[in-house]
């Protein structure tokens, strides 16, 4: 049977949310002296197929929220099955994520990483105050993607497809 909580039971609403499965991303842009910046993030959908647009979400208290607000442009990269540890690497405090991290530059310079199953590179057009987040909403001006297995995650860890036989 299924659990019944009320909203404002954060550790619950939180277990709820991850019975979800979602692709993994990394956000990443460039912060005011030019250098890469970038962060785990799951929070990332479709707005429009005209004009193409993007979504994702980033918590206030996160020490990147500043760069992100200031950036004109990012760039979400969806992680293939086999990027767990870039994963793992972009969601820790990490004195340089990118230290050894194959990326070239997209539009704008933003960091579009290499081996990624699709990559979108945005240019900043809103964001929406949402709670405790920030909503960044991106017009794609480029996006490439590769016929690669995806990394999910689901219910607090990672899997990849099943594949019917």
């Amino acid at each position: 049977m299924a659990t019944a909580a009320h909203p404002s039971d954060s550790r619950e609403f939180r277990d709820a949310l991850g019975r979800f499965a979602t692709g993994v991303t990394i956000v990443t842009t460039l912060d005011a002296g030019g250098r890469p910046v970038g962060l785990t993030a799951n929070s990332f959908n479709s707005v429009s197929l005209d004009p193409p647009m993007v979504l994702w979400s980033l918590a206030r208290r996160s020490v990147n929220l500043r760069t992100f607000l200031d950036a004109g442009h990012f760039a979400v990269n969806v992680l293939a099955a086999d990027q767990r540890d870039l994963s793992d690497r972009f969601a820790r405090p990490v004195d340089d994520r990118f230290a050894g991290v194959e990326w070239e530059a997209g539009t704008a310079g933003v960091p579009v990483l290499a081996g990624a199953v699709a990559s979108f590179e945005c240019a900043t057009d809103s964001r929406i105050e949402g709670g405790d987040h920030v909503v960044f909403l991106g017009r794609v001006a480029r996006f490439r993607h590769a016929d690669r297995e995806p990394l999910i995650y689901h219910a607090g860890r990672y899997s990849t497809p099943a594949r019917p036989s």
